[in-house]
């Protein structure tokens, strides 16, 4: 259980009242936030998560208040702490704490780190996995800068929430030309008819997965047939088998769409194989 947090140069209980009520994250969702995979102890796709993590900023013309290799020893720190081993930590960077108003602060206000780690339990993880997951979906309403990781998740909240009302794992985004964008909280993939591994090629439109790059680095090496395009519901239902990838759990098999079976209903042998080369299985 995690129980421990960094904040601003502080390791406290997770309830510690140490944000500020003006902290521009809370107000504004003027921030952004960054997930590392834990397994054996160890940072996974590092180098990745952490170039993801200064382009976001960089997006937001937000500082990283310390630099890589003080972010890498207090993440280290924040999981030796908390216990981790096969987890997750969670790093979250707003433009920091100023009296409330829509324009930037004044330069020299520093932004906030907020940093926490947890464990996740692998088994009911990989016996999801094993099982597959369903999803539903939803009409694309987030805004159009969806390559930026930042915190303003309540359309990804309310889609999720909907898919959990449903009795569905994920909800799918699905946007004005009818093709499938991303899930609220992972990367949406497909094996089609011609056996072609596809997901949607890099933009505005999606977040950059960097589990979703080294899925196709690993495809690519194992000479699987991949093409990076949009693909419709329709294709979806259509599909040989279906998946979705994060950093806390790669490659989960998706069995059904809005209630319809993809495949034979069951989890595909190109998802399932992915997931154990990713895992080093």
């Amino acid at each position: 259980m995690s129980t421990t947090a960094y904040v601003n140069g502080v390791y406290a209980p997770l309830n510690a009242p140490l944000l500020s009520v003006l902290d521009r994250g809370f107000q504004f969702g003027d921030s952004i936030y960054e997930v590392w995979a834990i397994r054996g102890g160890r940072l996974f796709d590092a180098p990745e998560h952490m170039a993801r993590l200064k382009r976001s900023l960089a997006e937001l013309r937000i500082d990283l208040p310390m630099s890589d290799a003080a972010l890498t020893a207090v993440m280290r720190e924040t999981v030796r702490r908390n216990r981790v081993h096969d987890g997750i930590v969670y790093v979250q960077v707003s433009r920091g704490a100023a009296a409330r108003d829509h324009v930037f602060p004044a330069a020299q206000t520093r932004p906030t780190l907020v940093i926490t780690a947890k464990n996740l339990d692998r088994a009911a993880l990989t016996r999801r996995a094993e099982a597959g997951v369903t999803v539903i979906t939803v009409p694309e309403a987030r805004w159009a800068r969806r390559d930026i990781k930042s915190v303003n998740l309540l359309p990804n909240v309310l889609a999720r929430q909907a898919a959990k009302e449903a009795g569905a794992f994920e909800a799918w985004f699905v946007d004005a030309d009818g093709y499938v964008t991303e899930g609220t909280s992972s990367t949406a993939w497909i094996v089609d008819v011609q056996g072609r591994l596809r997901t949607r090629r890099l933009s505005h439109d999606l977040l950059h997965g960097v589990t979703r790059a080294a899925l196709l680095r690993l495809a690519r090496d194992r000479q699987i047939k991949l093409n990076e395009e949009p693909f419709t519901v329709a294709d979806v239902k259509a599909a040989c088998e279906a998946f979705i990838s994060a950093a806390s759990n790669p490659a989960v098999p998706v069995v059904a769409i809005d209630g319809v079976p993809i495949g034979n209903g069951k989890p595909g042998p190109i998802a399932l194989s992915l997931r154990a080369f990713y895992l080093g299985a």
